[in-house]
């Protein structure tokens, strides 16, 4: 039904926003921008998005080699498809893709790969405090991102207390899903104990530090990458910003981007981005033609890459989004399936079988 459809919402949300954004700003505004922008500086920036991306492919290829170790080409053009999902799905949906994505394509469990998803948030929010508190030297932050960098620490402390109690304390927990659920709900308690197993493998890539160190770093590199393109749209505008400008920006835009709403962020990204530039003196006209441009390239890698797997790989969006559909009545058969399976093993086999 339309109105129960989220892409459809989204999309009413993006141009409500982008006419908001764009009502004041006349034809003229435009023409004495284009005029002044210089060309030269959009080919570092749009280099620095492309770097950008492959960091994050790069990260989540490290994030997955527990289970399977895939080839560098290989490994970018899957994370940016899932990109271009995430940028076409609004609300998150875009995420339950990108698992159906992997899932499909590498053979990898669903499970697992939300457990990398999960890591995947645990070292941005890591990285965005770092920036956070490196920027905050030299700006000082509206009140209302403050706290919000408040809520970050929080959230972020409480996720790593969740996921060192399920790496640490797993056969506890499935000891306790036994006791309470086997035998009134069974189907809940098998999915509950594979969700465990599979989540665990997913996450013990915390126990080393050596990779640990290395998707820290890949989380950094790419967001100082993320703030170089920022910077050097900076320059081709003639803002004369300083980097720590750009970082400001990039925290912003990322802390107002946390929950998707609309299809690729349009509307939200230009009103967050537009706003921004607001506490650095930058007219509403220039900011908004700015939020645009910055937009379009930081879109521009995950298309090119990800429509170009998509269309290799013999995939549509529409298979996509069916598979999204149908994920839950499979799951349900698996759940049913695999505990009819499992009254037939041993306490011990069944833990040993992921």
């Amino acid at each position: 039904m339309l109105l129960k459809n989220k892409q459809f919402w989204g999309t009413i949300i993006a141009i409500l926003l982008l006419t908001w954004c764009l009502k004041d700003i006349r034809l003229s505004e435009v023409q004495s921008l284009s005029e002044r922008v210089s060309y030269i500086y959009v080919i570092p920036a749009v280099l620095s998005a492309f770097c950008f991306m492959f960091a994050r492919a790069i990260r989540w290829r490290l994030l997955i080699s527990q289970q399977k170790v895939l080839r560098w080409i290989r490994a970018i053009g899957l994370y940016s498809a899932g990109q271009t999902l995430n940028a076409v799905m609004p609300a998150l949906t875009g995420q339950v893709g990108r698992v159906i994505l992997f899932s499909r394509k590498e053979g990898l469990k669903k499970t697992f790969i939300f457990s990398t998803i999960v890591l995947e948030v645990l070292f941005d929010a890591l990285s965005l405090l770092v920036f956070l508190m490196l920027t905050s030297l030299a700006f000082a932050f509206p009140s209302e991102y403050r706290s919000v960098s408040y809520i970050i620490g929080s959230a972020t402390l409480f996720l790593l207390g969740v996921l060192y109690v399920i790496l640490h304390y797993q056969l506890q927990l499935e000891d306790a899903a036994q006791r309470h659920w086997r035998d009134k709900h069974p189907g809940l308690y098998v999915g509950i104990r594979k969700f465990i197993r599979s989540f665990t493998k997913g996450i013990k890539l915390l126990r080393s530090s050596k990779n640990f160190g290395a998707s820290i770093s890949l989380s950094l590199v790419s967001w100082i990458f993320h703030a170089l393109t920022v910077y050097f749209l900076f320059k081709s505008f003639g803002f004369g910003q300083p980097f720590v400008a750009a970082a400001v920006i990039m925290i912003i835009n990322t802390i107002a981007l946390m929950i998707p709403i609309t299809p690729g962020n349009a509307g939200t990204f230009e009103v967050a981005v537009s706003t921004g530039l607001a506490a650095f003196g930058v007219p509403r006209s220039d900011a908004v033609l700015f939020a645009l441009a910055l937009h379009m390239i930081d879109l521009l890698t995950p298309f090119i890459f990800g429509y170009l797997y998509l269309y290799t790989e013999r995939l549509s969006l529409r298979e996509l989004r069916r598979a999204q559909k149908e994920g839950r009545l499979e799951e349900h058969v698996g759940r049913e399936t695999e505990y009819v399976r499992d009254e037939d093993l041993s306490r011990g086999q069944s833990r040993e079988a992921v």
